[in-house]
Order: C-alpha cells, then sequence, then structure tokens
C-alpha cells in the first residue's frame, strides 16, 4: 500500500481525539447525549484546527446505534461508511469547486429524499466562503428550514465573508489555534505509535513552527522524519523548518548587546548563508528577546519559555541584559519584521534592523524605530521648532483678529506678528471698501443680476473648500450689475481676509462664472459700511446720472408687498425668495 502522510493516518476519529478544542467537543458530545442537536452548524477558525475532523465525528457520532457519551464506536457500518466516504447520508462538498447556484438547487432537490442508512443525512460544506452571492440565496431557506433528518455543517476559514442572514441561521463554533504544548503532545503520542525515536527538543521547533496548526505540524514532521534516518533529532528540525538554533541566536545577541558589530554581522552572514529564512529568523529574535524579559522577572516560569532552553549561557546572557533597551530590541524587530513581509529582499531589513540593535546596545542614539527612517540633523530640527513657533504665534494672532472683529467695532486694534501692505490700519478701520466702484455697481444694478446670483449661492458654497465655505457662510450677494455684484461680509475681519486673499477671490469668481455662464467680479464689503454707503447713494440719486450718461439711478421698484413687510419686522429679518 502507498505511503499515507502522517496527518491522513492519524486523523482525529473520535472528539477526544481533536486537540485543543474542548470548548467545542464537549458542547457537542452533550447536545447528542441530551438529543439537543441544531440543524445546522459553522465551523470556524484557522487552517489545520480540526474544523473538517469535528465534522465528520459529530455526522458518525449522531448517527451511530452504539455511541456512548455522544462518541462514537467506529466500528459500525455507519462509523466505518463514514470514515472512507462510502455511506450516502454523509456528503462532504467543495464549496470551492462546487461554488454555483445549480449545485445549492441540486443539493435543495435532495434534502427531501430521507437517508438510506443512517438516521441523518449530513451535508459537510467545506470552505463554504467560497460559495457565490446566488448560491448562499439559493441555500437559505433550506438552511433555515430544512427536513427533520437533515443536518447542515459550514466549515470555513473567514467567517467575515459570509452574509449575516447565513450566520444568524446557524449555531457557530469558533476553533482557536492550537498550543504549542498540544501540538507538542500529540507529534509525541504519534511518534511512540509509529515507535520512531525523537528529541524533545526538536518536537518543540516544530510545534511553534506550525504556528498553531496541528496539520501543518504533521507535514513538518513527516519531512524531518523523511530528511534524516528514520529519528526526529534537533539539527533535522532547525533544518527543515528553517529556525536557528539556541547556541547560534545567544552568540547573535550577545554580540548585539556587546555592541560587536563585526561579530554581529558575520554570524548573521552566516546564518543567511546556510539557508536560513530572515523572516523566520526575525521570529527567533523577537521570542528568545522575550524569553529573556521572561526569564528576569520570572525565572520560576520555564514551562512558558517558548525558545530559550535555560543553559549556562542563557543565564549569562539573561543576567547582563538591559530590559529597557531589550523593550527596544522589540520595538525595531517588529517594524523590520512587517516591511519584510512584502518586500523581495528581507534579507536587507534584518542587516539594517541588526545594525540599529547595535547602536541602541552601544548607547547610540536611535532617532527612528523602523530601519528605512534616518535621525533627522540636529539643524533642521532646530529649524522645524523656530518655524513652529512661528506658526503658533501668528495662529495666536489670528484669532485675536477674528475675536475683534466679531465684537464689531470695539475701538481696539488687533497687534499683528506679520504686518502685510494691503493692512493699513486708520483708525478703528481696518478695512475701506471702494465706494466709487460701488456706486458705479449701484448705478447699473439690475434685479435679475442679483436673483440670479443668489439663485446659485448655495451651489457655489457647497463647491469650496471648507476653509473657503466658512468665510462665506454669513455673506450675501445685496446688489448685482451685468458684470460685477456687491458681496456684504457681516464681520470685518471676514470680509478683509477675503479679498486680501488672490487665491480666495479667484476661486469664487470662478465659481459663479461657471454656475451663472456670466463673468461675474464682485467687490466685499462689511455689513456696517453697506449700510452707510447705500444710505448715501439713496440720498445722492436724484442728483447724480449714471456712469454712461443714462438714466437717473434710482432704487429698483420693490414689491408693494415687500414694502409692507419690511415696515412691520424690518428689512434685516427679510429673505425674499423668488
Amino acid at each position: 500500500m502507498a505511503y499515507q502522510a502522517l496527518y491522513r493516518v492519524f486523523r482525529p476519529q473520535s472528539f477526544q481525539d481533536v486537540v485543543g478544542q474542548e470548548h467545542v467537543t464537549r458542547t457537542l458530545k452533550n447536545a447528542i447525549v441530551q438529543n439537543k442537536t441544531s440543524h445546522a452548524y459553522l465551523f470556524s477558525g484557522p487552517r489545520g484546527t480540526g474544523k473538517t475532523s469535528a465534522a465528520k465525528i459529530f455526522a458518525k457520532a449522531i448517527n451511530c446505534p452504539n455511541s456512548v457519551d455522544g462518541e462514537p464506536c467506529n466500528d459500525c457500518e455507519i462509523c466505518t461508511g463514514t470514515t472512507d466516504g462510502s455511506i450516502p447520508d454523509v456528503l462532504e462538498i467543495d464549496a470551492a469547486s462546487n461554488n454555483g447556484v445549480e449545485e445549492i438547487r441540486d443539493i435543495r432537490e435532495k434534502v427531501k429524499y430521507a437517508p438510506t442508512i443512517a438516521k441523518y443525512k449530513v451535508y459537510i460544506i467545506d470552505e463554504v466562503h467560497m460559495l457565490s452571492t446566488g448560491a448562499f440565496n439559493a441555500l437559505l431557506k433550506t438552511l433555515e428550514e430544512p427536513p427533520k433528518h437533515v443536518i447542515f455543517i459550514l466549515a470555513t476559514t473567514e467567517p467575515h465573508k459570509l452574509p449575516l442572514t447565513i450566520i444568524s441561521r446557524v449555531q457557530r463554533f469558533d476553533f482557536k489555534r492550537i498550543t504549542t504544548q498540544d501540538i507538542i503532545g500529540r507529534l509525541a503520542f504519534i511518534l511512540e505509535e509509529e515507535k520512531i525515536a525523537y528529541d524533545a527538543k526538536a518536537l518543540d521547533i516544530v510545534a511553534r513552527a506550525a504556528e498553531g496548526g496541528m496539520r501543518d505540524a504533521l507535514s513538518l514532521l513527516d519531512q524531518v522524519i523523511s530528511y534524516g534516518t528514520q529519528e526526529v533529532t534537533v539539527a533535522d528540525a532547525l533544518e527543515i523548518t528553517g529556525s536557528v538554533a539556541q547556541g547560534m541566536l545567544t552568540e547573535l545577541v550577545q554580540a548585539v548587546i556587546n555592541s560587536d558589530a563585526k561579530m554581529a554581522l558575520e554570524k548573521l552572514s552566516g546564518l543567511l548563508a546556510e539557508g536560513k529564512d530572515p523572516v523566520r529568523l526575525v521570529e527567533d529574535l523577537l521570542v528568545f528577546f522575550r524569553d529573556v524579559l521572561l526569564f528576569q522577572k520570572a525565572p520560576d516560569l520555564t514551562d512558558a519559555m517558548e525558545r530559550a532552553v535555560i543553559d549556562e549561557a542563557f543565564q549569562t546572557l539573561a543576567t547582563s541584559a538591559d530590559a529597557n533597551k531589550i523593550y527596544q530590541y522589540v520595538t525595531i524587530l517588529n517594524d523590520a519584521g512587517q516591511q519584510m513581509r512584502f518586500s523581495n529582499h528581507p534579507g536587507i531589513y534584518i542587516e539594517v534592523a541588526l545594525v540599529q540593535l547595535i547602536q541602541v546596545g552601544g548607547g547610540a542614539p536611535v532617532a527612528a524605530t523602523t530601519p528605512n527612517v534616518a535621525a533627522a540633523p540636529s539643524q533642521d530640527v532646530a529649524e522645524l521648532v523656530n518655524k513652529v513657533d512661528r506658526l503658533e504665534q501668528e495662529l495666536n494672532d489670528l484669532k485675536r483678529q477674528i475675536a475683534n472683529g466679531a465684537t464689531a467695532g470695539n475701538g481696539t486694534n488687533a497687534q499683528s506678528a506679520a504686518p502685510r501692505k494691503k493692512q493699513a490700519i486708520s483708525g478703528n478701520k481696518q478695512f475701506k471698501a471702494p465706494v466709487g466702484r460701488i456706486n458705479s455697481v449701484l448705478s447699473a444694478a439690475k434685479k435679475q443680476d442679483l436673483q440670479l446670483i443668489r439663485s446659485c449661492w448655495s451651489d457655489l458654497i457647497s463647491m469650496l473648500m471648507a476653509s473657503q465655505a466658512a468665510l462665506l457662510n454669513e455673506a450675501e450677494p445685496v446688489a448685482a450689475s451685468n458684470d460685477t455684484f456687491v458681496l456684504k461680509f457681516k464681520h470685518e475681519i471676514h470680509c478683509q481676509m477675503a479679498m486680501d486673499n488672490p487665491n480666495f477671490v479667484e476661486t469664487v469668481t470662478n465659481g459663479i462664472s461657471r454656475l451663472t455662464k456670466n463673468n461675474y467680479s464682485f467687490i466685499g464689503i462689511p455689513e456696517d459700511q453697506w449700510g452707510e454707503i447705500r444710505e448715501n447713494f439713496l440720498k445722492n440719486a436724484d442728483n447724480t446720472e449714471s456712469e454712461d450718461g443714462g438714466e437717473k439711478p434710482s432704487e429698483p421698484a420693490e414689491d408693494p408687498i415687500i414694502s409692507e413687510a419690511a415696515k412691520l419686522v424690518g428689512e434685516g429679518l427679510l429673505e425674499i425668495k423668488e
């Protein structure tokens, strides 16, 4: 008979064989014993943690006529048929290759038929997250209310890809990563069954490399057995997993702590030349430093050590190491490890990280925690600090100006740290509106132009950036000719900030022109100055001709209803909408 991989030979056949998932197996056994099983289950968790195995064991146990305490007997026709896949009442479906609507419809048609041999028909759908949206929709009703003789078990490594409508219809069990100690115990049991000699330290190396997956651990163990001579040794385990022997790791870390750059780089080059995986080496260093800290703080917890063996060399190193520097080592290695996963040249990152570790060990300043960030020169830092101070001063001055403007002429002038030429202060006025230009607009003012601009005003504000729109929140067009309109600002400081900013003026002009299909420019004016200029213009209107020598200017005719409303409540409270 052809050789079978260990993970196939020693696949769990009962709940007690499932390692590290007691919270799941106990619940399932109790449900079988108490006859409180559900119609649908969802098994989710990392790869190689026993999801599909538990599903097949459950299918055997619920149908086995000789089950004891929820465990299958594994001797009857139903148990053996479920194990070898010959029984037609337990169907295992791979959703990765059967993910269409037609396959699910076929299941819906067949679930109505009673089982042929067993008590229940059990459908095990593996990698269920691979089903298409249409397939999920086709499965919904059947999954919610299947016939009494049907049980669905869904298995997936990515439960977040399942629709909530599916998850709400099942009992969910989350399988967790298997601990290193549980994996070691299972590996030892298998090697003893196979009568293969082994070194306990080698099993520790294999278990850690599996990262919580039993199937990965058994696959690695298979490789180690094949690599050696029917014996599991530490050297073979290190070679297969790409890990580093503790002696080499201790020498490398000791060179880092001693700030011996030559020795550290030579050790690293030797390890990389032997084919050690740089990513695995960074992980080994992280766990090794973790063990050093653990030994320093709790030397009695030897069972909690994941990487280190408590020998004389390790004790000497742990005693002399500085815990504060180890914290920095861990940060540097963690950042390097993250960047290495997305790089085609991971060896470069570990070399740079090693140099940083040496700098930290020797007390040299390292300004950055990532390998690709250099320390900033002191001169640049000083210039940056000065710029920050200046910006803070200007910001404070601007806040004072806004406060003074909001109080509308309290007779005090804001002191500016960087005075502008345009900001000539005369009396208590910081902004002087161009009276001549405004009178020209009033002389040629047309109601339809003002209405056109006002109709587009909200659209204009929505087009602007937040900082620009803030200046126009309390501004409104109050008069318009065929090419210019007057924009009234409630606060003088806002008017000045707007008109002194060429970019703002250009943006507003372009925006209003694009919305109205007419080239308008605008003139800003504070609210208090607008009232005075408008009143003077109306008084002199009868004696002044317009600039083009046409008719005498006059206030545009107002609706009598509007006039009466203004008398009742005042013009300030009116908002006219066409």
